[in-house]
């Protein structure tokens, strides 16, 4: 099977074909898409209510944290590389963007929260880089609600591949942050943890833009 790109086989994930990781993890991890496809849950709210005002949500993928954010009454958009995902985002009629985040953002340095949900603090694979992006396209006294690895999980990055059906992704970097390592992360990032706390069985950072 011939290497295609990260977003072709994300797209046949999103089209409910079963897709596996490689590469950062001992053995291959399925990609739980039907988390992600399904309707926002108790655990999701939890991570909505960490977010104040305007919200970026970076990497929303099919879309149901963005969705989760208007309902609750925050102006929200999400941006994501793959199209099928932010075809799928829109679906659910909310805004969004085929975007990366390393790019300019709309509204950038004007967002109250930058939403990173579902590991997707590890988008780039250099956490530091993310976060320190992310910081400048918040607002003076804006956050980070950000999704992390449980306690005794150490920070790792690599280079990792998708693989489903109709074939592999090429490799692309990614990192996994855990909250042993996150105060850390933030700091060389120009941020600070207000706090850290479980969300169900997940756990979750509040992170701000650093004083003086």
């Amino acid at each position: 099977m011939s290497d295609q790109s990260f977003s072709e086989v994300f797209t046949d994930a999103l089209h409910g074909r079963p897709t596996v990781v490689h590469g950062l993890d001992q053995e291959p991890t399925l990609l739980p898409m039907h988390l992600w496809r399904r309707p926002a849950d108790a655990d999701d709210l939890r991570l909505v209510d960490l977010c104040s005002g305007p919200t970026l949500d970076v990497g929303c993928g099919p879309g149901r944290m963005t969705e989760a954010l208007a309902a609750a009454g925050h102006e929200t958009l999400g941006i994501d590389v793959v199209e099928a995902a932010v075809h799928l985002t829109r679906q659910r009629g909310v805004s969004a963007l085929r975007h990366d985040v390393f790019e300019r953002v709309p509204s950038e340095g004007e967002w109250e929260t930058a939403l990173l949900a579902d590991g997707n603090v590890g988008i780039g694979g250099d956490p530091v880089a993310l976060l320190t992006r992310v910081s400048r396209l918040l607002a003076p006294g804006g956050r980070a609600v950000v999704e992390l690895e449980g306690p005794g999980i150490a920070m790792r990055d690599g280079w990792a591949v998708l693989e489903g059906a109709a074939g592999r992704s090429r490799p692309f970097r990614w990192a996994h942050v855990g909250v042993d390592d996150v105060e850390h992360v933030a700091a060389r990032a120009g941020l600070a943890v207000e706090r850290v706390c479980p969300v169900g069985h997940r756990w979750v950072a509040v992170l701000t833009v650093a004083t003086p």
